[in-house]
């Protein structure tokens, strides 16, 4: 059951993301504040609920780009640090389209992974 909520945490965060960048411009994302610090939420959500998938589902999911997520949540970690600019447009125009394209694979090819039920003792 943890790994269902936490793949739905992603998927909803991630649509949310990419919602709000849709047709925006990589100078225009840094000029806007509000989209910004919003898109910056979805994602720590996202790359937290990654980094909370347990290692023995991971293999599970090996198309899910997981060093890319653990060195773009280390970079927007600081938001005020040289790298977090460009750490954060990777992760929503790179890492975030491809990790939900596969979250919709894996959601038709292992919908036990996603199954809000009780795993068996």
């Amino acid at each position: 059951m943890l790994n269902s909520a936490l793949l739905t945490i992603v998927e909803d965060a991630g649509s949310a993301v990419l919602t709000l960048i849709e047709g925006v411009t990589q100078e225009e994302f840094r000029r806007s504040r509000l989209t910004r610090s919003e898109v910056l939420l979805h994602t720590k959500t996202v790359s937290d609920a990654l980094a909370s998938i347990p290692e023995a589902t991971r293999p599970l999911l090996a198309e899910i780009d997981w060093p890319g997520w653990s060195a773009c949540a280390r970079a927007i970690a600081d938001p005020t640090s040289p790298d977090a600019d460009d750490a954060l447009w990777f992760a929503i125009t790179a890492l975030m389209p491809a990790t939900l394209m596969w979250m919709r694979v894996y959601r038709k090819d292992q919908p036990q992974l996603f199954a809000f039920k009780p795993e068996s003792l």
